[in-house]
């Protein structure tokens, strides 16, 4: 009888792990895609900041739709008002002393948000990753105690923010556990990793993440979710670029 125990818990180990090596790596980042998106989503959150000055926190309101549009709002006293508008391939900015809005292209993107380690360019990465990149499953790999599917991800062209991506994504929720963000030379310019998620509408979102710019020395941001509501009701021009002066 416990040769025979023995036998059918190796077979269902060997079953489960045939499941998850059968998933091609297009597969596997469809799941991934699919775990964090929403029709709609509003957020509350904080944006905080270390570095070589000190910590600086940054509050916002967001609110998306879909992979391509969105609206950052900031709340903390010193950039009260300041806006950031996403539509399709398009970012703007929004200055409320001088009622100014700023189209970001070409070098402009690559600055930094507010001092942090998130560039305009990281923003305008949406969720529909298989157009962008040529994708591969390289292997297996335990991140903090998790067991993770490792992809190794190529841009199809120079329109993305990074030419190579390698990816560990959780086997069990699709959650990609970290990030590594390189480029075409293979220089490791950025590193993402999730601290924490949250379980909503049957999918696992990341409520809190770090990100480093590996080009910057000691520095480090902090993306933190309070506050998530699913698909709140929005209106029809919600994300146009008259709604950036109410």
């Amino acid at each position: 009888m416990k040769n025979k125990k023995t036998t059918a818990i190796l077979f269902l180990l060997f079953f489960t792990a045939t499941l998850l090596w059968s998933q091609t790596a297009e597969e596997i980042i469809r799941k991934v895609d699919e775990q964090q998106y929403f029709a709609t989503m509003k957020t509350t959150g904080s944006m905080i900041t270390n570095d070589r000055f000190g910590t600086k926190k940054v509050d916002y309101i967001s609110w998306s739709e879909g992979n391509d549009n969105f609206i950052i709002e900031f709340t903390s006293a010193a950039e009260r008002g300041q806006k950031i508008l996403r539509t399709s391939d398009e970012l703007f900015l929004y200055y409320p002393d001088a009622e100014e809005i700023i189209r970001l292209q070409g070098a402009a993107l690559k600055q930094s948000m507010m001092g942090s380690d998130i560039s305009y360019e990281d923003m305008t990465a949406g969720n529909d990753t298989l157009r962008q990149y040529d994708v591969e499953l390289k292997g297996s790999e335990t991140i903090d105690g998790k067991d993770c599917f490792v992809i190794q991800m190529t841009a199809k062209s120079r329109k993305v923010p990074y030419p190579a991506q390698t990816l560990w994504i959780e086997k069990e929720t699709y959650v990609p556990e970290q990030v590594r963000y390189f480029s075409k030379s293979g220089k490791l310019l950025k590193e993402m990793r999730v601290l924490e998620v949250r379980e909503m509408e049957g999918k696992v979102i990341i409520s809190k993440m770090v990100l480093e710019d590996k080009l910057k020395k000691n520095s480090s941001t902090e993306m933190v979710l309070d506050e998530i509501e699913i698909n709140p009701v929005l209106g029809r021009d919600f994300f146009s670029l008259d709604q950036l002066a109410w």
